[in-house]
């Protein structure tokens, strides 16, 4: 779900970042920079792992012979010599993915008509694979698209119907929800069923609020209908298991947000058609991120500051005064 378009591996300041309020300032800083560190077909879930200083994607899809569903891979960038290897070759059509307290990764596989939709532990060094949910109440998930995972080990997903509409997964069983999986019960339960197309998934810094972007706009590959969701909407935690107050955080165009972060001050970061948007933690847009083509991105780098963005032929990498929140401790 992206807007490809070609650009310069490296790009002005000027060029590169808009500035919508001064307070878009602070998430600058002196010297913003924007530059191209990979040619590569990158195209979501993006996790930056900090004890090997790289970072982790799944591919751009990938049509196979006699129309059978799409093949995904998940790959590894090594951000010091710049060598990218293969960690699963055929990942169930792999989207999201977050880096789980235990250092595996998180992944959200949409599934295919064969193999089930899963919420998936894999081995960041041995690419093994252990699953952690792949139904609700005897039903089956749609195609996980995005996942968070908070501080007590509780995993937020979002299970869109992309799959269906995109023609390599069954009819769904279940709603467009946000779902929340508990590693110490097993439970899996819906907090939220208001969505359209639920996507990108993130906690605020304190974890109180939650914020769930809503492609709805997007249906089929390069649909996009204007009159149904394109926005960021904003929900308080409560007790760390339910959601509550459901309101309209930010309202994402041209197009509509897929990727979804926040730094360390609880400003909120959303892909959209022209780049990467920034919103103030009251929901206003302050600054943007040039970069047609953008789809998702992360946090990462030694200082926390560098955004990482994929954007189907390539990842980028937006160094920023802005920083991530810091990870739980022991995770």
């Amino acid at each position: 779900m992206s807007h490809a378009t070609s650009l310069p591996a490296h790009r002005p300041a000027s060029a590169a970042f808009v500035t919508h309020d001064p307070s878009f300032a602070a998430v600058l800083g002196a010297s913003p920079q924007l530059a191209r560190v990979a040619a590569v077909d990158a195209h979501e879930g993006p996790v930056y792992a900090p004890d090997e200083h790289a970072l982790y994607f799944t591919t751009v899809p990938r049509a196979t012979a006699g129309g059978g569903p799409p093949t995904v891979a998940i790959k590894r960038l090594d951000l010091d010599d710049g060598r990218i290897s293969v960690l699963r070759p055929d990942a169930n059509v792999a989207n999201g993915m977050a880096l789980g307290l235990d250092g595996h990764l998180v992944v959200c596989e949409q599934g295919t008509g064969a193999r089930p939709a899963a919420l998936t532990r894999v081995d960041r060094f041995t690419g093994r694979v252990a699953t952690i949910v792949d139904a609700h109440g005897g039903r089956r998930l749609n195609s996980p698209n995005d996942v968070a995972v908070r501080s007590d080990g509780t995993l937020w997903f979002t299970d869109p119907s992309y799959g269906f509409l995109q023609g390599f997964r069954p009819e769904p069983q279940a709603g467009d929800h946000v779902l929340r999986y508990d590693p110490r019960s097993g439970r899996l339960s819906v907090v939220a069923a208001s969505f359209d197309k639920p996507n990108g998934i993130a906690f605020s810094p304190d974890e109180r609020v939650l914020y769930v972007a809503d492609s709805g706009a997007n249906h089929e590959p390069g649909s996009y209908d204007p009159e149904r969701p394109h926005h960021v909407k904003a929900f308080d935690v409560v007790d760390g298991r339910r959601l509550a107050n459901e309101r309209l955080f930010a309202v994402v165009e041209p197009g509509f947000p897929d990727g979804l972060k926040v730094d360390s001050a609880g400003r909120v970061y959303a892909s959209s058609a022209s780049g990467v948007q920034v919103f103030d933690a009251g929901g206003r847009r302050i600054g943007e991120i040039a970069l047609p083509g953008a789809v998702n991105f992360t946090f990462g780098g030694r200082d926390r500051s560098v955004l990482y963005i994929t954007a189907d032929d390539a990842i980028w990498a937006a160094g920023l005064a802005a920083t991530t929140p810091p990870r739980p401790k022991g995770a």
